[in-house]
């Protein structure tokens, strides 16, 4: 005995087709298989569903009603199955992931837009935000995975470290653009704009000057590179900043040098331990890997 539902879909097949025959190629079964569905479909409801004419079959006004009523629940199980076969092929599911300011402007658009452009039934959440607020979303469930500065401050957490330099730049008609390389020697008492005291980048930035014997001269402090980067333009300092920032920025008003001693800006990719990642999140979570990779320093 076959299923109420398989009934109905013969039914509904029936009627959208025209025919047994184009039911059965649709359904994938032989025609005698379409016919006995519908003589169950009958006998079940106790109403004639079709007049038989001429070799043709013409839906009764029962049948036609019942078409209405079928026809969303049919139509409902195909989404389902399409939805089944996208998420087996990864173009559909939600897309869960939250990430620093500094790769939310160019970064991270870029690379969604390269993982869904093959995927158009994709839903994708994404946010930018400061570090310690992206590892308590990720350990609450909030988003899949999220990028951001370290440290890491919840042992709930699994990361991935990576290491990129920072490059200085200077407004674009500083005498210290003769340089190749800045030191902090150079840089003795020149206005400098910074990410706050506490931000990795000014802590190391301090200590090269401190150890040099240079005096580090602060005029303005700042939340976020992409404002460090816009004040360089407008003269007021120089700042080290991240390559992230400098990778969407239009590269105008501005000179780059490297500093020397190295100063590193260190990132982490964050997970919830102990909870799977759905496979489409894996699958960005490759790709955005594979990105970071390539911009990384590699010693």
């Amino acid at each position: 005995m076959s299923s109420p539902f398989r009934q109905y879909q013969a039914f509904h097949a029936i009627i959208e087709k025209g025919t047994v025959t184009a039911a059965a190629e649709q359904l994938g079964v032989s025609q005698p298989a379409i016919s006995n569905l519908l003589s169950q479909l009958e006998r079940k409801t106790k109403l004639k569903l079709f007049e038989r004419t001429r070799g043709r079959l013409v839906p009764t006004p029962e049948a036609t009603f019942l078409f209405d009523e079928i026809d969303t629940v049919v139509r409902g199980l195909d989404h389902v199955n399409q939805a089944v076969i996208d998420l087996q092929n990864q173009k559909a599911g939600q897309l869960q992931v939250v990430s620093n300011h500094a790769m939310a402007f160019g970064f991270m658009p870029l690379q969604i837009a390269r993982f869904t452009k093959e995927k158009p039934h994709l839903t994708i959440s994404f946010q930018s935000q400061y570090s310690g607020k992206i590892q308590e979303w990720v350990d609450a469930g909030l988003f899949e995975f999220g990028i951001c500065e370290m440290p890491v401050r919840h042992d709930s957490l699994d990361c991935t470290p990576f290491f990129f330099e920072t490059l200085c730049a200077l407004p674009k008609d500083s005498p210290l653009a003769a340089h190749d390389i800045l030191t902090p020697e150079l840089l003795d008492d020149h206005p400098f704009i910074v990410m706050g005291a506490d931000h990795m980048v000014s802590r190391r930035t301090r200590e090269a000057f401190h150890s040099q014997g240079a005096n580090w001269r602060i005029r303005c402090h700042t939340d976020l590179f992409r404002n460090a980067l816009s004040l360089v333009k407008q003269g007021v300092g120089a700042a080290l900043i991240d390559p992230f920032t400098l990778s969407s920025d239009d590269g105008q008003g501005y000179v780059l040098r490297r500093f020397d001693p190295r100063i590193l800006l260190d990132i982490v990719i964050v997970t919830a331990r102990g909870r799977p990642v759905s496979a489409i999140g894996q699958e960005f979570l490759n790709q955005i890997t594979a990105g970071m990779t390539e911009m990384a320093v590699t010693d």
